[in-house]
């Protein structure tokens, strides 16, 4: 059985706009009549076709989207905008093709214009970093909704449209996909909408006719050295976020060396944060009590304001990207005073993140998380944060992804091992490799660690959840790494439903614990 693909959320009301008019904005050439052609949409995939569509036929990996122009005809494209070499594809479909250089790099602005997101714009505020960009949009939003105000929210897990939900795709949409989210936030009057964007969105032009009017940056570590060819080239991606064409402000953490370098790369004025004693930043952030429920910190700023809430999640790291929620929020506008109003109301920020050190355990038995962490960073930050309070055994189950960045994974497993007593290897998404070579390698990398935990190989995942419970006793924690909020694995392509939440659950069923 295949997982369902989630839609793409697009207005219920498009206006129109006209063929011809988009021509002459953009100065674009034209091969067949264009003057009676009206579009309602934008999209690059025929599975996603409406009646009324601008087709993008795009150079692919393995081949040219204008290939498809006949399919997109009969899914009832009116029109097709393609390169060069994609009209020569497209010549047969009988559609008027608009020519661009790039349509990826087109794709954003045509966008844009299409769905009217340029005009009247929300409150948009984007979040970059390795980890924490998905926690901090989160938070973005649930104080966004304290403070009042109809949100939205963009990110790895999910799409808000206030109180709608669908599950995501990318964590990042096509920007073809973005504007039309935007659009029909606009159609339900969203005044706010917090942004998760990824290296690979800057990259690949997925926010492009987009203007931030914050942004914020957490930290940078190992990761996605599949994509950029090294630490430097994966900064870089990052750091174009903090320019005068995307952003008109930032905020940024120096919790990671590449913070203050952020800061001398960016040409938009920033402000800084830091969580780390003693670190020279405009906002600090003290943290005051850590417990299986929450994480009490208080915020200090310029000019001595201050304010102190809690967040409901574990973790240092946690509650510097409440922090940075905030110091965004008030570099948008909003008073802080205002802000620790909305939030003493509701005794801290109130959110929910799903597969965010999430507690799917009972108050019997041992702590069960379930957690999407799958860097370096995200292992060392969560597994200190459960150690903290954890009286008895913290017992960690993960595995790596498959056609994913290999070269963090020795690393991945020797920062599991120092940070665990009892360390369950298992499978993830193993996708097109082979998931006992995967699993060979995370055991290497263990070995590798000066604490060398309890070592368990176990395979499959549902297998691996109940050898973690039937080690654990009251007292005991368990951080299960990696599938966090996801319904599925991807097993050579296919996706397979599948819930570390449901199956941690049924294990401490199982085992006897309520």
């Amino acid at each position: 059985m295949t997982a369902r693909i989630p839609p793409v959320l697009r207005p219920e009301h498009p206006s129109a706009r006209s063929l011809a008019e988009l021509v002459r904005m953009f100065d674009l050439e034209t091969i067949g009549a264009v003057d009676s052609v009206e579009i309602t949409g934008v999209t690059l995939s025929t599975s996603d076709l409406h009646p009324g569509d601008l087709y993008v036929g795009m150079p692919g990996a393995h081949s040219h989207g204008a290939s498809y122009a006949a399919k997109a005809r009969e899914g009832g494209a009116v029109a097709i905008v393609t390169d060069k070499a994609g009209a020569t594809l497209a010549a047969d479909a009988g559609l008027p093709i608009v020519l661009v250089e790039s349509p990826r790099t087109a794709l954003g602005e045509i966008s844009a214009w299409v769905y009217r997101t340029n005009e009247y714009p929300p409150l948009l505020l984007g979040t970059t970093g390795t980890n924490g960009k998905t926690s901090t949009s989160y938070l973005i939003e649930g104080i966004l909704k304290q403070l009042g105000l109809v949100s939205g929210l963009s990110s790895t897990a999910e799409r808000h449209i206030g109180d709608l939900t669908v599950v995501s795709r990318l964590t990042t949409p096509e920007a073809s996909e973005m504007h039309a989210l935007l659009a029909r936030m606009r159609e339900s009057e969203v005044r706010a909408v917090a942004i998760e964007v990824s290296a690979q969105a800057l990259s690949r032009n997925r926010v492009d006719g987009l203007m931030f009017d914050v942004v914020g940056f957490t930290n940078l570590s190992h990761d996605h050295l599949d994509d950029y060819a090294d630490m430097d080239e994966y900064f870089q991606a990052k750091v174009a976020l903090f320019q005068p064409d995307r952003a008109k402000r930032g905020v940024v953490s120096l919790d990671s060396p590449y913070g203050r370098r952020v800061v001398e790369q960016s040409h938009i004025p920033v402000t800084t944060i830091s969580a780390t004693p003693d670190q020279s930043a405009e906002w600090n952030v003290r943290i005051d009590e850590e417990n299986a429920a929450y994480t009490a910190f208080t915020l200090t700023g310029p000019e001595g304001r201050a304010l102190s809430t809690r967040v409901p999640l574990i973790g240092w790291h946690m509650a510097a990207n409440g922090a940075l929620a905030i110091v965004m929020l008030v570099e948008a506008g909003f008073e802080l005073e205002a802000i620790g109003q909305a939030l003493e109301d509701f005794g801290g920020i109130d959110a929910y993140l799903p597969g965010r050190t999430e507690r799917v355990s009972g108050d019997r038995g041992p702590s069960v998380f379930v957690d999407f962490g799958h860097s370096p960073d995200a292992f060392l930050n969560t597994l200190a944060a459960v150690r903290t309070f954890t009286p008895g055994k913290v017992i960690m189950v993960f595995g790596a992804d498959g056609d994913r960045d290999a070269t963090k994974r020795h690393e991945m497993a020797r920062v599991a091992s120092e940070g665990s007593d009892i360390l369950v290897i298992t499978d993830h998404h193993p996708r097109f490799e082979d998931p006992t070579s995967i699993r060979a390698t995370l055991v290497e990398g263990a070995h590798l660690a000066e604490h060398q935990a309890e070592l368990h190989e176990v395979s499959p995942p549902e297998k691996a959840i109940r050898v973690a419970v039937s080690l654990a006793g009251e007292g005991d924690s368990i951080l299960w790494a990696g599938p966090g909020h996801q319904d599925y694995r991807d097993i050579r392509g296919e996706r397979t439903p599948y819930s570390a939440r449901d199956e941690a659950r049924n294990a401490l069923r199982e085992a006897g614990w309520a």
